[in-house]
């Protein structure tokens, strides 16, 4: 005859007080890549404005140049100076 040995089943746990730490500690995890997603997607979408404000200052000086030649504006009044090249001394 053989012997047969009776299996125990253990059940390998963590405490309460320890589970709920880990949960919480998740819980804070997932609400801060959470809040990383939706920041990159701000930033993102900010991105893609900035490139189009910089796109309409490029026509904006554009038309401004071909209507005033070269010149640096003062943003308080509208005042302009004309920008004179440097002679090249040789």
């Amino acid at each position: 005859m053989s012997k047969v040995k009776e299996m125990k089943s253990k059940v390998n746990a963590i405490t309460a007080e320890e589970l709920e730490n880990v949960k919480k500690v998740q819980g804070e995890l997932q609400s801060y890549l959470a809040n990383i997603g939706v920041l990159e997607v701000q930033k993102a979408k900010a991105i893609y404005h900035v490139n189009l404000l910089e796109k309409e200052m490029d026509e904006t000086k554009k038309d401004m140049e071909a209507k005033y030649g070269p010149i640096n504006i003062n943003l308080v009044d509208g005042t302009f100076e004309e920008i004179v090249p440097e002679a090249v001394v040789e």
